[in-house]
């Protein structure tokens, strides 16, 4: 069973694979079992008689440990854990994406005030539709929480999500202006309104109810990632070009393409986070497997190891496994913390120049695209995935 989380009422975080375990000591035959240990990658925990243990991930677990528990004959400046270690726990992993999982589980688990910084842990930034407001507006922010506004993101970076907001806000007439509006007809108003990019509630050009009309409307963009404008735009293109009115069909169709190029400045990763569902596809510590990573509304499930051959004594294909494992999959109930931090690793992963198996990104869990699923888990198996950027 690959490694991950489950949360509790609380959002602890719990371990639910055994990890591999060694107990320091001349007594025990260490120094054996340490040479005989796999080259493979690994995360591991070592505990000390006293104090914190030590966290760190392997591209050789041999060869790491016996680094910092092997034999020495001679004193050396490098990190020397023999003297202290106690008990040495590993879980081997098969992918960057199972090792950068269990490494913030074990320190979310071991070191519950420090682990954000000791694993550098990425902090994903989104466009925030703030909906609390009179008048709502939107706002570039790399926190989640909960309450009324809406999240979309991740983006790669906090200067691709400030850019995706500035072409989203040209599609309408929100307000771009921070401060907390006390409209009235005095009012200076700003660059903005005299552009016609505002609707300027400030000066009260337009009542509450219109102006909430507007802000539902980007709210509907950012819930469909699009669809809702593009779809609204070429009806409008069709039906004006039905009425032979072309030159007015055509500041439509040129206003679709403002929508989809908005759309691909987002990136492949964007959604509204409570919208944002996936599975990522990876290799597996059993060679007659892969790793299957559900996300669902912008949090990881528990993988599922999946085996790539029936079980023995059934004929059932592949695709009705399938569709037999995605039926029992339930949303874990998480904080927007976790689900924070779970995004912020996906993006390490999904972006990275080293990235490991598959990404398939999924509208909804009650119409998966099941062909696709069942290629992408052939290719991992026989090895036949394209590296990242490729």
């Amino acid at each position: 069973m690959s490694p991950a989380v489950r949360y509790n009422r609380n959002n602890r975080v719990n371990l639910f694979r055994e990890p591999n375990l060694l107990r320091a000591g001349p007594e025990s035959g260490f120094d054996e079992q340490l040479e005989q240990l796999p080259l493979q990658p690994a995360v591991f925990l070592i505990s000390a008689r006293e104090g914190a243990p030590y966290l760190g991930r392997a591209l050789s677990l041999r060869k790491r440990l016996l680094r910092l528990l092997g034999p020495r004959s001679e004193p050396s400046r490098r990190l020397y854990l023999r003297p202290v270690a106690e008990r040495i726990e590993y879980w081997l992993t098969a992918s960057h994406l199972e090792s950068a999982l269990l490494l913030w589980s074990l320190g979310r688990l071991h070191f519950p005030e420090e682990y954000a910084r000791m694993l550098r842990l990425p902090r994903a930034a989104y466009v925030k539709l703030i909906r609390s407001s009179r008048f709502p507006r939107t706002q570039v922010t790399s926190r989640l929480t909960g309450g009324a506004s809406l999240y979309y993101g991740p983006f790669r970076s906090r200067s691709s999500a400030e850019e995706f907001e500035t072409a989203l806000l040209d599609l309408f007439q929100i307000r771009r202006c921070p401060e907390d509006l006390d409209p009235a007809p005095g009012h200076p108003g700003c660059i903005y309104g005299e552009m016609l990019k505002c609707m300027r509630p400030c000066q009260m050009a337009v009542t509450e109810q219109e102006y909430a009309g507007e802000a539902a409307r980007v709210a509907a963009f950012l819930s469909t990632a699009g669809r809702s404008l593009v779809e609204q735009s070429a009806a409008a293109r069709d039906r004006l070009s039905q009425e032979m009115r072309f030159e007015e069909a055509a500041r439509f169709h040129k206003r679709i393409e403002q929508i989809q190029h908005v759309q691909r400045q987002a990136g492949d990763l964007a959604r509204e986070v409570t919208r944002l569902h996936g599975v990522a596809v990876t290799a597996s510590v059993d060679p007659q497997a892969v790793a299957l990573w559900f996300l669902r509304a912008g949090a990881f499930l528990a993988p599922r190891t999946f085996s790539v051959a029936p079980p023995t004594g059934r004929t059932a294909t592949l695709d009705s496994r399938l569709r037999e494992l995605v039926a029992s999959l339930e949303a874990p109930l998480v904080s927007a913390d976790i689900r924070h931090e779970h995004l912020g690793l996906l993006m390490r992963w999904y972006y990275s120049s080293w990235r490991d198996g598959e990404w398939l990104a999924l509208e909804d869990y009650s119409n998966l695209p099941y062909r696709k699923l069942v290629n992408a888990i052939h290719r991992v198996a026989t090895g036949s995935t394209a590296p990242a950027g490729l």
